[in-house]
């Protein structure tokens, strides 16, 4: 194994772990998931089956879509990303409520600040990596490198918004309240759709591509 290859499959495995731990923090926050989690947490409100089950058989359907139009995006982070962030998300969650007990706004709010950071800072760490996105991350590439459709920042913020929207509309259907719609999307969820892409852009542009090409 080359060390270029070393330390793309290193990047991989930091990012996808980074972005599982952020997901705990948004969940400490309660202020709003990321767009994705939100049409998760509408889908699991609809579906009667576990919530972890319910991610893999999700991502099982989204990974079928990049199979088909672009395989090139699908590698060991796709996979890691898929049987492993729930279960990290799920230890991070339950550590951190040990250690942050019935938290005020201002230590929600700075745990949003901090998760939306470390979100869009590990995100650009296995995106650069190139051995497999999420797939989720995959429609948006897919649609800027492969179809030719508009800038990644741009796709990226309208792929979290028809995810926000279908979230809220699964919520409802399942008998969910409009009062109640905070829980699965808020403030939160809203700056993660308008910034994640822009974010993650300047990471790979200032952080990881230089780091991945230094030395090479």
């Amino acid at each position: 194994m080359n060390k270029s290859l070393k330390k793309r499959i290193g990047m991989s495995l930091f990012g996808v772990i980074t972005c599982a731990i952020s997901v705990g923090i948004f969940k400490i926050a309660a202020l709003g998931v990321d767009p994705f989690q939100s049409f998760m947490a509408g889908l699991d409100y609809l579906v009667p089956i576990k919530f972890g089950t319910l991610y893999v058989i999700a991502n099982a359907v989204m990974l079928l879509f990049a199979l088909i139009f672009d395989r090139h995006y699908i590698g060991i982070a796709t996979f890691i990303n898929l049987f492993l962030l729930g279960y990290i998300t799920q230890f991070t969650y339950e550590f951190l409520g040990t250690v942050i007990v019935e938290p005020g706004i201002a230590v929600r709010v700075c745990c949003l600040i901090v998760g939306v950071v470390i979100l869009c800072f590990g995100s650009a760490f296995y995106m650069t990596a190139d051995l497999g996105v999420s797939t989720y991350d995959a429609v948006a590439l897919i649609i800027v490198n492969t179809w030719k459709k508009g800038k990644f920042q741009y796709v990226r913020i309208m792929t979290d918004l028809v995810c926000i929207a279908i979230g809220i509309a699964l919520f409802l259907t399942a008998g969910g309240q409009i009062r109640q719609i905070p829980t699965i999307v808020g403030f939160g969820t809203i700056i993660t759709a308008f910034f994640m892409g822009p974010l993650i852009e300047f990471f790979n542009v200032h952080i990881t591509r230089p780091f991945l090409a230094k030395e090479q």
